[in-house]
């Protein structure tokens, strides 16, 4: 085939093609319909036919996650390429490649090269207004939440109070019988009163964590010793369930700026948590780490897993896999709500081979 030689005739032809390639790619992008990889195939189909010689063309798109052909591309290849920018940052490509056994560079036709940078133009504004739209559900959605959370607050914020000094009420004449009585019956009755108001309280106190009603005492101090210390009241726990533990630190003497007590309820919420779904002898293992600006805590155990269904609920106050009575749904909430209040994150991640860890990603200073 002649690289050079083309007639007016055909040259009309080919911006008639490329005319016809720029409104039915406008097009498929028009009607996304929500599967990003079937529009890019109808664009591939589309770039194929506009190009001089379709029967040899083989398009390629890589953009974002996605990277497809419309057929095998071929191992030696002449090609024509334009970049696929958003915000100025390269996400993707798109080639068009002609079989080097067949034609060469010289097939190409300028004209082509420019269709394919408008192309390329108008994938990337596709991508961009996409990826816009998305973080704006998002947002509404977190806006959603937290007025939730805020109303839900408020609401549990006013119940933690009311029933403060009842149960307290309760502790104290409880205490009191059992301390004055000689009836064993009564003894027995006494301390399943002091038991329940002391579960009551608890939930009270988780209560107005959530509401974010309990202040705050940050102070700079060693994180090593607070943990430990949590460890050594969990043993117990550790034990009753046939579990192990590994702590790990990266440097003992380091020091944040934190509510020790808040830090506490946290490090035994997650850990508490972790010996409930993992299996017996198995190991979670607690590590600590640091830079310069935060310090993280890492909690891997070896259960089951999140379900990927459940995972963007797990943090919502009263929601728990737990069967009833086994847990107010509470814990994993307070964890969320302190290490927001220390401008800190906590995520999810799955372990290797099963389980979970949990990361809690905190500033030194704040």
């Amino acid at each position: 085939m002649d690289a050079q030689s083309i007639s007016v005739e055909e040259k009309l032809q080919e911006r008639i093609k490329e005319l016809s390639c720029l409104y039915q790619v406008s097009s498929a992008l028009r009607e996304f319909d929500g599967s990003y990889e079937a529009t890019l195939k109808s664009i591939l189909q589309i770039l194929k036919n506009a190009w001089r010689f379709p029967e040899l063309a083989t398009v390629e798109i890589q953009c974002e996650s996605y990277h497809l052909s419309s057929n095998p591309i071929p191992k030696k290849a002449y090609s024509q390429k334009s970049i696929i920018k958003i915000s100025e940052n390269e996400v993707g490509f798109i080639k068009v490649h002609y079989p080097a056994s067949d034609l060469s560079k010289a097939h190409f036709l300028v004209e082509e090269q420019r269709l394919l940078d408008k192309i390329a133009y108008e994938v990337a504004l596709f991508f961009e207004r996409q990826n816009i739209k998305i973080q704006e559900e998002h947002l509404k959605l977190i806006a959603a939440r937290n007025d939730r959370l805020a109303i839900l607050g408020e609401i549990t914020a006013g119940i933690a109070h009311e029933l403060n000094t009842p149960l307290g009420n309760i502790l104290g004449f409880a205490e009191f019988i059992e301390e004055k009585t000689s009836e064993k019956q009564t003894k027995r009755d006494a301390q399943k009163i002091i038991n329940s108001a002391i579960y009551s309280r608890e939930v009270v106190k988780k209560l107005m964590f959530f509401s974010c009603d309990m202040p705050q005492d940050i102070k700079k101090i060693e994180v090593e010793p607070v943990i430990t210390q949590a460890l050594s009241l969990l043993k117990p726990n550790f034990k009753k369930a046939k579990i192990r533990f590994k702590f790990n630190i990266q440097d003992p003497a380091l020091k944040a700026q934190v509510d020790p007590i808040q830090l506490t309820q946290v490090f035994f919420n997650l850990v508490i948590n972790a010996i409930y779904y993992s299996p017996e002898n198995s190991k979670i293992l607690i590590s600590v780490y640091s830079d310069q600006m935060h310090y993280t805590i890492e909690i891997a155990d070896e259960g089951k897993g999140i379900d990927p269904e459940v995972k963007d609920k797990i943090f919502e106050p009263f929601y728990t896999t737990k069967p009833l009575g086994e847990g107010s749904g509470l814990g994993l909430s307070v964890v969320h709500g302190i290490i927001k209040s220390h401008k800190g994150e906590i995520s999810i991640a799955p372990n290797s081979p099963k389980g979970s860890i949990f990361k809690i990603k905190l500033p030194l200073k704040f």
